[in-house]
């Protein structure tokens, strides 16, 4: 059994990932997130991505366009907010972000690698769900939100009346 073969078995038996052509889609978030996986050149451990592509402040507001001086503050504290998502996950070196807008959306991308498939489909789901709520942490009260900001808003608004985790 190879590194890959264990690396498969643990993300397609994971409930957080659906298998496509090019790795795995993150099902647990509204927020376009991929793990692509590969092999590390020595051959003992696999390296993986994680994609996930939140919308601008701008695409989510609706019924008006935010500021630019607006919009680029709350990208740039998007980005500060993300210098460290390696303390998302467990046995996770420092990872560097790289987050850059393109269009509508943020693409952040983080790479780790690990020999423990288990624990890698762990780390990528946290790593998922650590951008995801840094994302929510930026959204400005006061304004309209559309999808996915308002069905994310309003989940977390039932969960904290509900009393349970958000």
């Amino acid at each position: 059994m190879t590194h890959a073969d264990d690396m498969e078995r643990a993300f397609d038996g994971h409930e957080a990932f659906e298998a496509e052509a090019e790795g795995y889609a993150v099902t647990t978030t509204p927020l376009g997130s991929r793990v692509r996986t590969q092999t590390t050149a020595d051959g003992e451990g696999v390296s993986y991505r994680v994609i996930v592509t939140p919308p601008t402040l701008d695409a989510v507001v609706e019924g008006e366009t935010v500021a630019e001086v607006v919009e680029e503050g709350w990208f740039e504290t998007f980005e500060r907010r993300l210098e460290e998502p390696h303390q998302a996950g467990r046995g996770l070196e420092p990872i560097v972000p790289e987050v850059r807008r393109e269009g509508e959306s943020v693409r952040v991308e983080m790479t780790f690698t690990s020999d423990r498939p288990d624990r890698a489909a762990e780390n990528a789901k946290a790593l998922v769900e650590y951008v995801e709520g840094t994302w929510m942490q930026g959204l400005i009260p006061g304004y309209d939100y559309r999808e996915p900001a308002a069905s994310l808003l309003d989940r977390a608004t039932q969960n904290y009346d509900e009393g349970g985790p958000v």
